[in-house]
């Protein structure tokens, strides 16, 4: 039992009459011929439907097994049955698009970076190709990776021609593929212009110049090789179109334009920084002038209703500068709790975590700095009367 995969020999073919050779218990159907592209090679399946003369069924799901391709339809069609296909052509270019652009992508890498291509994902927002770079280097610079996106659209530009055909083992011996196929027989070959050519199952526009724009959107570590991200086509081109609407809303709102907006970001960032800074100063410095009003004897305990705990550690940093100083703070937390950093001088033998938990708290730490949490405010007092006793 064999599929005729009308995708070879044409892939802008998107209907076509077959007959039903085989049903599984599943409910998967096997046609005698498909146009249907099975998930492979990191290309996904295509949909679409199944005509008979009274019903429509719909693929939602296409796999190949050896040379059978089953359809996932959902309604039951029977053995002998004939049906007119028809694909869903805006999945099956897009895909065709992307899977072509991870061809001039990891061939362009090849040559020059010395990247070898060991995985591709073809996703429903944008592709990855993971590649394994020489000296284990895991990322692109900024600089190569324009290098690599300005040469494969360039060469889409040129509009080459992308073949497929199935060489006889004779020639596919003689042919300068860019790495050896995984499969031993039948091996289908993919050359585009004369920079690349490959092994490959998959389907492709006719010539590099539909494969649209390409636009590199990252590349990160990912297993200890490199993850390149990528958009084709219309995809690249919904990216951009959402990439310049955000900066134009940045830019406005920085009351510049698109080619200074990073710089009046950076400016705002800054100043926001210095601005936070200073208030944390102020703050600190206002909390540590309450915190020493209610000190006794060196002991310092107050419940500080407008700090967090950030603000605690710092004015417990400030006070226990004071070899002699014993500072137990508390502050409202969000989930209605109170947050505690106990903290001494280098003169002062108490145990903060121990006391901390003495005072009813949760938390811990070391001898000279413990933090915590208590149901109420009152811990920092209930630690200053197991001082004073």
């Amino acid at each position: 039992m064999i599929t005729d995969r009308l995708y070879y020999d044409d892939a802008y073919l998107t209907e076509f009459d077959a007959h039903v050779i085989c049903v599984r218990a599943d409910g998967w159907i096997a046609l005698d011929r498909s146009a249907f592209y099975p998930t492979s090679g990191g290309q996904p399946y295509d949909t679409g439907i199944l005509e008979t003369d009274n019903a429509t069924a719909h693929v939602t799901d296409v796999q190949v097994d050896k040379d059978v391709v089953w359809h996932c339809v959902d309604m039951p069609l029977h053995e002998g049955q004939r049906v007119h296909g028809r694909i869903d052509w805006t999945r099956r270019f897009e895909h065709m698009q992307q899977h072509a652009a991870d061809h001039m992508l990891a061939g362009a890498a090849w040559e020059l970076y010395g990247g070898v291509t060991i995985g591709l994902h073809l996703g429903r927002e944008d592709s990855t190709i993971d590649m394994e770079l020489p000296g284990g280097r895991t990322r692109l610079t900024t600089e190569e990776t324009d290098t690599l996106e300005a040469l494969v659209n360039a060469r889409v530009q040129r509009d080459d021609m992308i073949q497929c055909w199935f060489p006889s083992p004779r020639e596919l011996e003689g042919l300068p593929l860019r790495k050896r196929p995984t499969v031993s027989t039948h091996v289908r070959v993919v050359a585009m212009g004369d920079y690349e050519m490959v092994a490959c199952g998959g389907t492709h526009p006719s010539t590099t110049g539909q494969i649209g724009m390409i636009k590199i959107l990252d590349c990160t570590p990912a297993h200890g090789k490199m993850r390149l991200r990528f958009v084709a086509g219309m995809r690249a081109v919904r990216y951009l179109q959402r990439a310049v609407r955000c900066a134009d809303a940045v830019a406005s709102a920085l009351s510049g334009d698109i080619d200074n907006a990073a710089e009046l970001l950076q400016q705002e960032r800054d100043h926001a920084a210095e601005e936070r800074r200073e208030l944390r100063k102020n703050l600190t410095g206002a909390a540590v002038e309450m915190v020493m009003a209610k000190g006794k004897d060196g002991i310092y305990a107050a419940h500080l209703s407008f700090a967090d705990r950030e603000t605690l550690l710092r004015v417990a940093s400030e006070l226990t500068r004071d070899p002699q100083a014993t500072v137990l703070l508390s502050c409202p937390q969000a989930n209605g709790s109170c947050a505690l950093v106990f903290g001494r001088g280098t003169a002062v033998e108490t145990d903060m975590a121990a006391l901390l938990r003495a005072s009813g708290a949760r938390g811990g730490g070391k001898p000279d700095l413990a933090q915590g949490s208590a149901q109420d405010e009152g811990a920092p007092q209930r630690a200053y009367a197991l001082l004073c006793k």
